[in-house]
């Protein structure tokens, strides 16, 4: 097989913290095999208008540490049409690029897939703060948001404290619970509702409550933000419809704030974990290109970096555990 010579990498979607580790791995592993890396710009928008360029060693001597990542991301819902797809794969080829490494979550991993079977052999990394790629255990930036979205609880629940006020606190995870069911058992919250999960809310929020109060009048109610497609009801109508009954049904009047963290949870300094799985996660996409391998997504599987044929591990699923949710009904007691 004739030695690989030049690949590429972008990253797509939503942004996450570990992806500018993920890079450097990516340049560093195919330096170590004298191989040369294209900058893809903005995703897949830039594969469409030939913004490239090759990454040079100076560009990722300090990037470890950075969050978001450095060679931009976006949207590229013209990426769907075969002519685009097609475009992309020439632009690729007169760049001399042999093969490509997309960073990102599942809708990016379908993009990787169309570019493979059109010719250009390309492995998916999943980076998303919701952890939500069913054929891995992790996904690069999903620790640093758990650290995050625990510091801001830990903050909001000081205040809450002083003047004995319940906080509903919306966090990210648009198709996915995770994030909010172990903040919750982080922080000891007295409620975690999550779109995985049926709930009531006048059983799992208002009861829970009452049973508490008056020893405590403080409370701490995490909601992910992907409740709202399943329940209808917006965070502030939760907690609204929460103080109506906890008055009608205990006379408790309760002081209620609401919280959308929002994007804050995507920034930040890449903990520990996220560097380390990022730099695996990238060195590996470039050791299954040089063998001559693409239509794979790289994942972390009991503690091993392994990877799978995309569309495998596209319609793999993954649930949340069922002890994980009783431990937020444990702790809450």
């Amino acid at each position: 097989m004739e030695q690989l010579k030049r690949i590429g990498v972008l990253t797509s979607g939503g942004d996450a913290p570990g992806m500018n580790a993920a890079i450097a791995g990516i340049v560093k592993t195919a330096k170590y095999n004298n191989v040369e890396v294209v900058g893809i710009k903005y995703g897949y928008r830039g594969l469409l208008s030939n913004d490239m360029e090759v990454i040079k060693s100076d560009q990722i001597d300090d990037i470890l540490n950075r969050g978001g990542t450095f060679l931009g991301s976006a949207r590229c819902l013209e990426f769907k049409e075969p002519e685009n797809v097609s475009k992309a794969v020439q632009n690729t080829k007169d760049k001399g690029i042999e093969g490509l490494v997309v960073i990102g979550g599942d809708g990016s991993f379908r993009g990787a897939r169309d570019l493979s079977l059109a010719g250009l052999p390309t492995i998916g990394i999943p980076a998303t703060i919701d952890n939500d790629i069913s054929c891995t255990e992790y996904t690069i930036g999903y620790d640093t948001a758990l650290n995050t979205v625990i510091d801001c609880l830990d903050k909001i629940n000081d205040t809450m404290r002083s003047h004995n006020r319940c906080a509903f606190v919306e966090v990210m995870g648009n198709k996915a619970g995770y994030l909010a069911l172990e903040v919750a058992i982080a922080c000891g919250a007295d409620s975690v509702l999550i779109a995985e999960r049926s709930f009531d809310i006048e059983k799992n929020i208002v009861d829970v409550i009452a049973r508490k109060y008056p020893d405590k009048k403080y409370f701490m109610i995490i909601v992910s933000e992907g409740v709202e497609k399943t329940m209808l009801k917006s965070t502030k109508e939760i907690m609204d419809e929460t103080v109506k009954l906890i008055k009608e049904k205990y006379n408790i009047e309760l002081d209620a704030k609401v919280t959308v963290l929002g994007h804050i949870q995507r920034g930040g300094k890449p903990t520990y974990k996220d560097r380390v799985a990022a730099s695996r996660m990238g060195a590996h996409s470039v050791e299954l290109l040089i063998n001559g391998t693409g239509n794979r997504v790289v994942a972390i599987n009991n503690g091993k970096v392994v990877d799978y044929d995309i569309l495998e591990g596209l319609n793999m699923n993954k649930n949340i555990e069922d002890e994980l949710f009783m431990l937020t009904k444990i702790i809450s007691i």
